[in-house]
Parts: C-alpha cells; sequence; structure tokens
C-alpha cells in the first residue's frame, strides 16, 4: 500500500537513480529537497514519505553509486586468478569509465569527500568511512597478493594501499580538466608498474 501523499504512479527505484544523478551531476548542497522534488515531478510531502530527508536519499545514493562502480570488483576476490591482474583490470576499467563520460562527472564518492568531510557533521564521517572501507578492501588485497607471491614479501601493504587509493582520487579528479582523457589509463599504468603490479609489456594480468 503507498503512503499517503505518494501518487500511486511513483516508481522509487527510478526516483532514486534520478536522484543519483542529480547529486552527482550538481554535488549534494546545490541538489535541496525542493530542488530534487521538482526534478522528479513529486510535492515535497511525496519526497519526504519515500525519502525521508535529503541526507537520507544522498546517502542511499551514495549507496547505489558504489555497488555499481568499477572499483566494487575489489570486493570480490576468488581462490584461483592473479589478484595483481584484478587490480589492474579495474584501473583500466575505471580510466575506461572516465573517458566515456562526456560530462566529466569524476567520482561523486571523491566529488562528495571535498564536499563534505569536514564541512558537513553528519555527513562527512559517512562519506570518509566509505572512503576509508574502500582503502581497506585494497590492503586486504595487496596482503594477498604478498601471500600468493604476486608482490615482494618487503612490499610496504599499507602504504602501497594509500598510495593507490590516493591515485584513484587524483585520477577522479584530474578526469575533470585534462584534456585527453584516453591519457588516464597509460598514467595509471604507469603508477601501477611502479608500484609492481604491472610489469614492463603487459596492460595487465589476466586471471587464470
Amino acid at each position: 500500500m503507498s503512503k499517503p501523499g505518494r501518487p500511486a504512479q511513483f516508481d522509487r527505484d527510478a526516483a532514486l537513480d534520478a536522484a543519483l544523478m542529480a547529486f552527482w551531476r550538481d554535488g549534494y548542497q546545490a541538489t535541496s529537497v525542493k530542488a530534487l522534488s521538482e526534478r522528479l515531478g513529486i510535492t515535497r510531502s511525496s519526497f519526504y514519505n519515500a525519502f525521508e530527508s535529503q541526507e537520507a536519499v544522498f546517502l542511499e545514493a551514495l549507496d547505489r553509486y558504489l555497488e555499481r562502480s568499477p572499483d566494487r570488483a575489489f570486493a570480490y576476490v576468488t581462490q584461483e586468478g592473479s589478484i595483481c591482474g584484478l587490480i589492474a583490470e579495474t584501473f583500466k576499467s575505471i580510466c575506461q569509465s572516465l573517458a566515456l563520460d562526456s560530462d566529466a562527472r569524476g567520482c561523486l564518492a571523491v566529488n562528495s569527500v571535498g564536499a563534505l568531510c569536514g564541512v558537513d557533521a553528519a555527513l562527512g564521517p559517512k562519506v570518509a568511512a566509505h572512503m576509508i572501507a574502500r582503502l581497506e578492501r585494497l590492503e586486504t588485497l595487496l596482503k594477498l597478493a604478498v601471500a600468493r607471491g604476486e608482490l615482494r614479501d618487503d612490499t610496504d601493504v599499507a602504504a602501497t594501499a594509500l598510495a593507490l587509493k590516493t591515485f584513484l582520487v587524483g585520477l577522479n579528479v584530474m578526469a575533470k580538466v585534462v584534456p585527453d582523457r584516453d591519457a588516464l589509463w597509460p598514467a595509471a599504468r604507469t603508477m601501477l608498474s611502479a608500484a609492481g603490479i604491472l610489469h614492463e609489456g603487459e596492460d595487465s594480468r589476466q586471471a587464470e
């Protein structure tokens, strides 16, 4: 049964996608409840019935964005195949996604770090927690790569994970301004080679 005030034809799932796109394009501060309601073609009361608050719909939209982002692959580790190959292929997918984004929106999570962390007492720590969780996934993968003999035993896993994540953040920012976004993958390839994840002559190591 639909809640009072919400039109019968209201499609919450589609509305969440529309809200995600609005936050991604305009940022959190510029995407008010009024702006979202108008974009969705509903009243404010219908909006609040569906999503409760601007903060709640933003967090739900961010979760959806992260579920779809290329680096979600870092959460899926198999017993077979190359960990370094998985990392390299994921970086390549991110570069391709950024290169194909005609609007140069970058990454919603990265955009939100600059807009909300240290600024919004409620949302800032939650955005930061998402980023730290992504960093910890990389660290877990690198530890496994060391254990499998893909990386040297003396690899500084924590420093390498932070370097890779920092590079990814910078990559998403630079994708907004570089004239040739096809240059993103060669830059990433250089970084991955320096970290020992790619070797000379390789684009990536395919999982076996």
